[in-house]
């Protein structure tokens, strides 16, 4: 296999195109694509999504924000974590490493992940470390989020 490379993606009108591919294309894409049309983010600048391509294909990304601390309510003490969502590998692409590559890109900023799986992804969380979040919140119902903890840090217990 060719070496994995995850970069940021761009937000411009290629980027956004090849968004149309992916099952979770929605309200964060179609904002991105209404600020570019009426100049509020210039072509080229930063989203908030990762991805690979393999030659000039982009086959697999992420959302990824770090949300503040003064937000926390899964991790003790209080601190700022990450939110991944919309990982997705287009379907020629599985099993490739390629979900698990962008995986171990967040992982390396050493905070604490919180992600809400999508219907019978829960398999390959498990493997990525993840783990049902003990502490349930009031805005978290139907949503089912995972965590996974950087080395010393403890999940709230409920």
């Amino acid at each position: 296999m060719h070496e994995v490379k995850v970069e940021r993606l761009l937000i411009n009108y290629k980027t956004l195109e090849e968004f149309k591919r992916f099952k979770e294309y929605g309200n964060q894409e179609l904002s991105m694509l209404e600020d570019l049309e009426s100049n509020i983010v210039e072509n080229n600048s930063e989203s908030p999504f990762y991805g690979i391509y393999y030659g000039d294909t982009l086959v697999a990304r992420m959302s990824l924000y770090r949300v503040d601390k003064k937000y926390d309510a899964y991790f003790e003490p209080a601190q700022d974590y990450l939110e991944l969502w919309k990982l997705e590998v287009l379907p020629h692409y599985r099993e490739k490493g390629y979900g698990k590559a962008l995986v171990d890109f967040a992982k390396q900023y050493n905070l604490p992940i919180k992600t809400n799986p999508r219907i019978n992804s829960h398999g390959f969380w498990e493997k990525m470390g993840f783990q049902k979040a003990k502490y349930e919140m009031e805005r978290d119902l139907g949503e089912n989020p995972l965590i996974w903890l950087p080395e010393g840090v403890n999940e709230k217990s409920s």
